[in-house]
C-alpha cells in the first residue's frame, strides 16, 4: 500500500509521534503544543478539536486560525529537503512543523525556535 502524500496524512496520527520525538530528548508535550500554537494560531481547544476530528494535514492547516507570518524565517533541511524550496504550501507547513519539533528535540531555546 503506497504511503499517502503529506497533505493527506492524518495529523492526529502524526501528532503523538511529534510529542514522542520531543519527549525522548527531555522536552514536553506542552512545548510541542506551544510550537504548534505559534505556527498555526490554534489554542489548546482548537488543537484538541482537530485531533478528535482526525484532520489531515491539509484540513489542519486550512482551518488554522492564523498561520504565523514569521514561519518563512524557518530554514534548513528536514529529511534531506530544504524547507524553503517546497512548493506545496501544505507540505511546506508540515515540514516547518517537523523542523520546529526537531529544533525542540535538539535542545534549542524556545525563544530561538519561535523566531523571537
Amino acid at each position: 500500500m503506497p504511503r499517502p502524500s503529506i497533505p493527506q496524512m492524518s495529523f492526529a496520527k502524526v501528532y503523538p509521534l511529534l510529542v514522542q520525538k520531543a519527549e525522548r530528548k527531555g522536552r514536553s508535550k506542552d512545548e510541542v503544543d506551544q510550537v504548534i500554537f505559534w505556527l498555526t494560531g490554534y489554542d489548546a481547544e482548537g488543537l484538541q478539536a482537530q485531533l478528535e476530528a482526525g484532520a489531515t494535514y491539509e484540513q489542519f492547516f486550512a482551518a488554522a486560525p492564523q498561520l504565523n507570518p514569521n514561519r518563512s524565517l524557518i530554514t534548513g533541511k528536514i529529511c534531506g529537503i530544504d524547507v524553503t524550496a517546497i512548493e506545496n504550501p501544505v507540505e511546506q507547513n508540515a515540514r516547518y512543523l517537523d523542523k520546529l519539533v526537531d529544533e525542540l528535540a535538539r535542545g534549542r531555546a524556545m525563544e530561538k525556535i519561535l523566531r523571537a
